[in-house]
């Protein structure tokens, strides 16, 4: 019996040792303190877009076209809140200036105030520069639009493309205006624009700097006498309620501006950045066609509406007055200047 236990015993430790040299050691605790990848946050963002004009008018159309685009390309992402009548800025130069600092996000205006912070965009505003709506499209669309666009970053603005504005006209309620020197002695509105104040005063008129928010009530009580605008403009803001005469001058082409917060901008991923891009570019065509496709409406209406028109105006001697002006810009602006000219 005794020798039966003995050798259960080595059995048993034969087995155990067996056992230890064939086994897998247990898993010894990673010591590694690489932290696991973090998810990548998908980028959502929202946007306060401002304009300073009517919601009928041609900028917060287009505005409002481009921030529901935007809002279906990204899935609802990317949500962009239009809001008209200034009410991110009581001018141009101020809501640009918003821009500037980060408290507005994006604008869609005209690019009168924009000499203010990138002084080659004044040359757009010179009298008699732009044939024709074709000349504008080349231009603005092309290499020269691009590069003005390009010089946008360094005073932390980001343009996106050109909109439209329209070709302006002169109202007034004084007299029917036909010749420069029928310009002589009114009070002009003008833009926050050096070429324009200049133009004014080459006419012998009495310029006035002054917010587009301010006009209405400036015209309603007399404090001056006229102004001059795109007829979209003088038609969704009812100008003929307080000026009697338009005409149609088309002293100046108008472009007008979406762009965005350069700030605002370099926190978008790639991919969104080109999307924006893309799709200004895509509501341009619409954006411009509001205007142009609805001028002669509008002037039949605000004929309608009691105000007297003056249609066919020589620009001849128009260009004559302002061609101290044109001559001064011209040279300021050499070769850019001489291939808006040249441009077919």
């Amino acid at each position: 019996m005794k020798r039966f236990f003995s050798g259960l015993a080595a059995v048993m430790l034969v087995v155990a040792l067996v056992a230890g040299c064939g086994g897998q050691e247990s898993p010894k605790p990673s010591t590694s303190t690489t932290p696991a990848p973090a998810p990548v946050k998908e980028y959502k963002a929202e946007f306060k877009l401002g304009t300073p004009t009517a919601v009928d008018h041609v900028y917060t159309m287009g505005a409002q076209k481009f921030a529901d685009l935007i809002s279906a390309g990204t899935n609802g992402r990317i949500k962009i809140t239009v809001f008209p009548n200034g009410q991110l800025g009581k001018g141009e130069r101020e809501t640009l200036e918003g821009l500037q600092q980060g408290t507005v996000d994006m604008y869609a205006g005209s690019t009168g105030a924009m000499g203010n912070f990138v002084p080659a965009f004044n040359m757009l505003d010179v009298p008699f520069l732009f044939r024709d709506y074709a000349h504008v499209d080349k231009v603005l669309d092309g290499a020269i639009g691009q590069s003005l666009l390009d010089e946008m970053p360094k005073a932390q603005l980001h343009g996106l493309a050109f909109w439209e504005n329209g070709f302006r006209n002169l109202t007034n309620s004084k007299r029917a205006i036909k010749t420069p020197d029928d310009v002589k002695g009114l009070k002009v509105r003008t833009m926050e624009n050096q070429v324009h104040i200049e133009a004014w005063k080459a006419l012998g008129a009495t310029p006035t700097p002054m917010t587009w928010g301010e006009v209405y009530g400036a015209l309603q009580q007399k404090v001056i006498d006229g102004q001059e605008n795109p007829v979209a403009v003088i038609y969704t803001a009812k100008l003929n309620e307080v000026q009697k005469y338009l005409s149609m001058t088309r002293h100046v082409y108008s472009p007008a501006l979406l762009a965005i917060s350069e700030q605002r901008w370099k926190e978008m991923p790639k991919a969104d950045q080109d999307l924006f891009v893309k799709t200004a570019k895509e509501v341009t065509a619409y954006q411009r066609s509001l205007g142009r496709d609805n001028e002669a409406k509008q002037l039949a209406e605000l004929k309608s509406k009691g105000m007297e028109v003056i249609e066919t105006v020589d620009t001849a001697p128009w260009q004559a007055a302002l061609k101290p002006v044109f001559d001064k810009y011209a040279a300021q602006y050499g070769d850019r200047f001489s291939q808006i000219l040249n441009t077919k």
